[in-house]
């Protein structure tokens, strides 16, 4: 029998084959099957979006249809939104604590100036985006929504005397007394009393200080910092997966408070201003800023944020959707050190929708009355509505007392017009969350690019539970 004998050519070539026949060949999914799958997932971008759709039509539905809804209604079915929402603000504070103070020993370890490039980077950033935020929402303002908005009738610029008592403590609110709470919110007076009260700019400064003041990776202290940091990440997973229960809950009972009836011209271009200017702000300028930096399409990896902006949306609050920005940031390949400090810093400073917000109801108070604002009474809006952005807590609807000493300080008195400002402020609210919210994402990014920060070891990385719910149809196509 004659021997046949192979050359080694053949051999690697046949085992070759063999071993590409074992390995099982993976189909690429259609995209009605990732959306399918992705609907079918707890928590994940679409599930939150269909639910506050299904909100906004059944709101819709109900108060186009019934004359009166009894008061009771509202706060009744709106129970299990505030416990997701007040579980969300549960663990803001301490998961600032352990970010922060990770992310500045991460920081220590750095010999290379990288730390302070990072901080004196991340600061710029915000400040200037939040300036160009302000200037071309005035510029809008001025040039477009001003000459839209009509004067309103003399009896709708009359304050109740319920209204106008309630106002006047608004009223109160100085210029020199906002700057002087600033820079006095930085320093606790008390560290326990900062923590009951929810200053969150004080615990994260006091957090840099801890984490700076702690020595070394063997400290005790840090250990059990990072078990705690796992801890509330898997309290974060547990939240996102019934986030769209609790985004329902939340927007449903504010549906019943809006009067459809009651939405007027002047109404709808302060709507309309307010949400053109963050539009403006989200997909043109910051998508520039990013590309800018890191060459990188902008819009794809907003849209593979989608869990982060969707929520804060629902949940009109920054504080409460940070445990989901920084799961997303790090699912998107952000290094943790970068992640950990530059989000909740933006959760607390970077305010662009807000910045954009306030020249557009400063101006639509004044031209509701026939005031015409000039060239410094804009500056001094640009100055005041950066100082107040910064200054915005980081909770729903903040901006009303400082939207007050704003149009005070260009002397446009407060009238009627105010309480609309308040009653359409919960919906308004919800896309300026989401602007702030899309910002600091963005942020972390370019920092990421421009001071070349990398994790080098997989220290905390066992920390990073529940990513699950951050990944998004766009990911598995």
């Amino acid at each position: 029998m004659e021997s046949k004998t192979l050359s080694d050519d053949e051999i690697r070539q046949q085992s070759s084959l063999s071993s590409q026949e074992a390995q099982p060949v993976q189909e690429k999914k259609s995209f009605k099957r990732v959306l399918i799958d992705n609907v079918k997932e707890p928590g994940s971008a679409l599930q939150i979006v269909i639910a506050a759709a299904l909100a906004i039509a059944i709101g819709l539905i109900v108060t186009s249809t019934t004359d009166s809804i009894p008061p009771a209604v509202a706060p009744l079915i709106g129970i299990p939104g505030t416990l997701w929402l007040r579980s969300l603000k549960a663990v803001v504070l301490p998961l600032i604590i352990c970010s922060m103070i990770l992310a500045v020993q991460k920081l220590k370890e750095m010999t290379s100036g990288k730390a302070r490039k990072l901080g004196i980077a991340t600061i710029v950033y915000y400040v200037g985006t939040t300036v160009l935020a302000i200037v071309h929402s005035i510029i809008m303002t001025a040039l477009v929504w001003r000459n839209l908005m009509v004067v309103a009738s003399r009896e709708s610029l009359v304050l109740s005397d319920d209204d106008a008592e309630k106002y006047e403590e608004r009223t109160e609110v100085k210029i020199e007394s906002v700057v002087v709470q600033m820079f006095e919110s930085f320093i606790p007076n008390n560290v326990v009393n900062a923590l009951a009260t929810d200053s969150l700019l004080a615990v994260l400064v006091t957090s840099v200080i801890v984490g700076a003041l702690i020595k070394g990776p063997t400290s005790h202290l840090l250990k059990v910092v990072i078990e705690v940091e796992k801890i509330i990440l898997r309290v974060i997973t547990w939240l996102i997966k019934v986030a769209p229960i609790g985004v329902f809950f939340l927007i449903l009972p504010n549906m019943f408070k809006l009067n459809l009836a009651d939405i007027g011209t002047n109404l709808g271009i302060l709507i309309g201003g307010s949400l053109s200017g963050m539009a403006i702000h989200l997909f043109i300028v910051l998508p520039i800023v990013y590309f800018a930096f890191t060459r990188k399409n902008p819009y794809v990896y907003w849209f593979k944020c989608s869990p982060a902006w969707t929520t804060a949306w629902g949940t009109a609050s920054s504080a409460a959707t940070l445990p989901v920005t920084l799961n997303v940031a790090r699912a998107r390949g952000v290094p943790r050190t970068i992640v950990d400090f530059s989000v909740p810093l933006g959760c607390l400073i970077n305010m662009d929708g807000t910045a954009i917000y306030f020249p557009v109801v400063v101006v639509f108070m004044a031209a509701t009355q026939g005031i015409t604002l000039g060239p410094t009474d804009y500056i001094i809006i640009l100055l005041l509505s950066t100082l107040a952005s910064i200054g915005t807590t980081p909770i729903p609807s903040s901006s009303l007392v400082l939207t007050v000493m704003i149009a005070q300080s260009v002397n446009v008195p407060l009238t009627g017009m105010y309480a609309v400002v308040v009653a359409i402020d919960w919906f308004i609210d919800r896309f300026r969350t989401a602007t702030n919210v899309s910002g600091d994402l963005f942020a972390a990014d370019v920092m990421r690019k421009y001071t070349g920060i990398e994790d080098l070891d997989d220290d905390y990385q066992e920390a990073d539970v529940g990513n699950v719910a951050t990944t998004t149809a766009i990911d598995r196509v």
